[in-house]
């Protein structure tokens, strides 16, 4: 059986929904002052530097970003550890008295965000984590959820929520597959 294809944003719709999410974080925080983006490594390293570039668009003021990878924090390793290629961790940037946006394209079961945040702590305190989604597909597993998403889109637990990027990592579509 072939797989179905449906989808839920465009480029036009994923740059609109970025946006949003941009201007949400600048009135929930008062502006870009000690605020910081953090991507979970991949696609939310992407759209971290997306947000970046809108913030500073929209309020004139840049926007450190940093990207996160969770690989030795997952809780599901254990047994896989050989198997899994660990990828990089770049926070230029201290942590103290910053607010962080946690950055990543898809929230399912939450396991992903929470090695995310223990990764961030295993770098300093910041003031304050709030978690930025492009997509909410439900099936929370732990006790977590977004501040900022871009959409919310019930699936099955069978479907997959893809999000495209072009050669030059800027997000193009997302995808639903059945």
């Amino acid at each position: 059986m072939a797989e179905e294809k449906t989808t839920i944003l465009d480029g036009v719709g994923v740059k609109r929904a970025l946006t949003r999410i941009a201007h949400e974080i600048l009135e929930r925080n008062k502006g870009v002052a000690d605020l910081v983006l953090i991507g979970i490594r991949t696609g939310g390293v992407h759209l971290a530097r997306e947000l970046s570039a809108r913030l500073e668009e929209i309020e004139g003021g840049k926007v450190s970003v940093g990207e996160v990878d969770i690989t030795l924090y997952r809780d599901d390793f254990k047994g896989h550890a050989i198997h899994l290629p660990v990828g990089k961790t770049d926070i230029p940037f201290t942590m103290e008295k910053k607010k962080v946006i946690l950055v990543d394209d898809v929230l399912f079961t939450g396991r992903t965000i929470r090695a995310a945040m223990d990764a961030i702590m295993d770098h300093g305190r910041p003031d304050s984590i709030q978690l930025a989604v492009l997509i909410d597909r439900g099936h929370r597993e732990l006790p977590i959820r977004a501040d900022f998403v871009g959409r919310n889109v019930p699936t099955s637990r069978r479907e997959k929520i893809t999000v495209q990027f072009d050669a030059d990592a800027k997000p193009v579509e997302v995808v639903l597959e059945k």
